[in-house]
């Protein structure tokens, strides 16, 4: 299928919408173009795979249900290169589906249907968490806890002298838990914290928190720096 580029003449940042549904697609791309993004929408897995091998956009927001390549498969492929900022779409109910885009490295999720100022809210927000740097001066743009050193500013993790390749939003919460040593977190704390939403699913922590274990701890199934605190939430730190 063909791409169709919406190019606004104040645009802000790229944006790739891979949706089947037409309508949904012209609805979303209509609403991303107002807020000043430059939106490229395609219908396929296998187009939109192509496109983020020619160029990487900002952001994708991705169906979970296409033709061709599914959404998880791009999600996977897209994960195996790139650290681009990934909202999914998935059918209302689909909590299953929800949780694997999580696992294969989906930032965040939408279920349909959804409202477009609900998406745009989303983009901005994760937009907003991912760009570089925060205003911090250069020597508190730093942490180093445990062996673990974060830099705010490059977005850069080491472990040992290690590097470590963390996705925007396992950045954004090891950062946070980082920045509060020893103090327990509930979830939804956290959701509020770390994604900028004052309600929602929390399994999305949940999923992240095992994803950060799987790259940070020498052993995950018994983790030293992410604890869950039983019945609690979660704390960095022993």
């Amino acid at each position: 299928m063909n791409a169709s580029t919406h190019a606004p003449s104040d645009s802000s940042a790229s944006i790739l919408v891979v949706e089947d549904d037409k309508t949904v697609a012209e609805v979303v791309s209509r609403y991303l173009v107002r807020e000043g993004f430059a939106v490229e929408h395609v219908a396929d897995g296998g187009v939109a795979l192509a496109r983020v091998q020619d160029r990487m956009p900002d952001l994708i927001v991705l169906d979970l249900m296409l033709p061709g390549v599914d959404g998880r498969e791009v999600c996977r492929r897209v994960r195996a290169v790139s650290d681009v900022p990934i909202i999914m779409l998935t059918a209302l109910g689909e909590t299953g589906d929800r949780i694997a885009g999580l696992e294969l490295g989906a930032d965040d999720y939408l279920a349909k249907p959804f409202s477009p100022r609900e998406l745009v809210a989303r983009v901005k927000n994760v937009l907003k968490r991912s760009g570089s740097g925060d205003g911090r001066s250069d020597n508190s743009s730093q942490l180093e806890v445990g062996g673990i050193r974060l830099d705010r500013k490059s977005r850069e993790v080491e472990i040992e002298g290690r590097s470590v390749d963390l996705t925007q939003r396992e950045f954004d919460l090891l950062a946070f838990l980082m920045e509060h040593p020893k103090e327990v977190f509930r979830r939804e704390v956290l959701l509020e914290h770390v994604w900028g939403y004052t309600f929602g699913d929390t399994s999305t922590v949940t999923v992240h928190v095992r994803r950060l274990r799987e790259k940070i701890e020498p052993d995950p199934s018994n983790p030293t720096f992410v604890q869950t605190v039983w019945g609690v939430g979660y704390k960095f730190g022993p």
